[in-house]
């Protein structure tokens, strides 16, 4: 699973129009969205990069005014992470990676007033733009580039989702298109008024199934914290392995 699922990263990434190649590695780049998140490196299978392939990748980065960052599962190219580590690159974390399958899928408990659906007009993108937007503890207004995260999810085959609670916006989140089957859920967020009350959790399974009916037969996720990790757990997803996400600090 985790040789589909590092696949499935390096495949979106080509599939990128902005994405670019140094080395052994593909770089996504988002040119409208500086988050760190949106812009990263991924390793060829099997990588065993030079001193001279990493500071190439430094040098494109610095050149397209981003961090220094990559995500991938260890498990996929061994002699990476040192090779970062030795160049000054430091861990951001080791996040477990989960997957479901439709015969994995439970139902959570309902929620009293909750309705989910995709976004269709401007309006509504924008308020579920929002919700991720401070839920993952901007402030302000989103961005171009939430906005049209969420818009490209839908459109490239995959799914987009915002939770309403008697008529408010409570949630929202996507699944992003899929390739070979395998996509991965999301910029899942709740609004702090309506959290601990099972949207979280009712959303993420409505996603997840929405996806299955699409086609998809695998979605996986990075939970953000154990607590994050007991909620998905409870719709059926399973650890499958480790993610890394390394990074490299200004000049």
């Amino acid at each position: 699973m985790d040789k589909d699922i590092q696949n499935y990263a390096r495949t979106l990434a080509l599939r990128s129009p902005d994405h670019y190649r140094v080395g052994p590695f593909t770089v996504r780049h988002n040119p409208g969205w500086e988050l760190k998140f949106a812009n990263y490196a991924i390793p060829d299978r099997g990588a065993e990069p030079t001193s001279q392939d990493i500071a190439d990748l430094i040098e494109a980065f610095r050149e397209h005014e981003r961090l220094p960052r990559l995500e991938f599962l260890p498990s996929w190219a061994p002699a990476v992470e040192p090779a970062l580590l030795a160049a000054g690159f430091t861990v951001e974390n080791r996040a477990p990676v989960m997957a479901c399958t439709a015969a994995s899928l439970l139902t959570p408990k309902p929620v009293d007033g909750l309705r989910i659906a995709e976004p269709v007009t401007a309006d509504e993108f924008a308020s579920a733009a929002a919700v991720q937007h401070t839920g993952f503890g901007g402030e302000g207004g989103p961005d171009e580039g939430e906005i049209a995260w969420l818009r490209g999810a839908t459109a490239d085959g995959g799914v987009s989702a915002l939770a309403t609670v008697d008529g408010l916006p409570a949630g929202a989140g996507g699944c992003s298109a899929p390739a070979e089957g395998i996509g991965e859920l999301a910029g899942l967020a709740v609004a702090a008024s309506f959290r601990r009350r099972g949207v979280g959790a009712a959303l993420a399974a409505w996603l997840t199934r929405t996806a299955f009916d699409r086609g998809f037969h695998t979605v996986w996720l990075e939970p953000g914290g154990p607590d994050v990790e007991r909620i998905y757990a409870g719709i059926g997803y399973r650890r499958t392995g480790e993610k890394l996400n390394i990074s490299l600090g200004p000049e």
